[in-house]
């Protein structure tokens, strides 16, 4: 048995189709990539299957999204990354002294 639900579209080669079907003798709810291309038509690798046993928990999960949470936020400043204090650049008479202590 296979019920196609609906299809989204995620680009011009690529449809997302959500379906209900058997599959190992088991019902369920199949979300899977659909693309065309030269290359190849069919279904991709990309998508799940939810189990119909499974289904009511994630109906529910679906009906307790809040469509202004999945609103484009307003672009963001980027936060400045606090400056890095400068390294003092010791002098050849400071880096000579050194290498004296260390060879006496």
């Amino acid at each position: 048995m296979e019920k196609d639900i609906g299809k989204i579209r995620k680009n011009d080669n690529t449809e997302i189709v959500i379906r209900i079907d058997d599959f190992g003798g088991k019902t369920g709810l199949t979300i899977r990539e659909f693309t065309t291309s030269e290359r190849y038509t069919g279904f991709t690798k990309s998508g799940t299957r939810i189990p119909a046993e499974s289904f009511k928990q994630f109906k529910d999960f679906i009906d307790s999204i809040v469509e202004s949470d999945l609103a484009q936020p307003s672009s963001p400043k980027p936060e400045k990354k606090p400056e890095k204090p400068e390294k003092k650049q010791k002098t050849l008479a400071e880096n000579q002294g050194e290498i004296d202590e260390e060879v006496f």
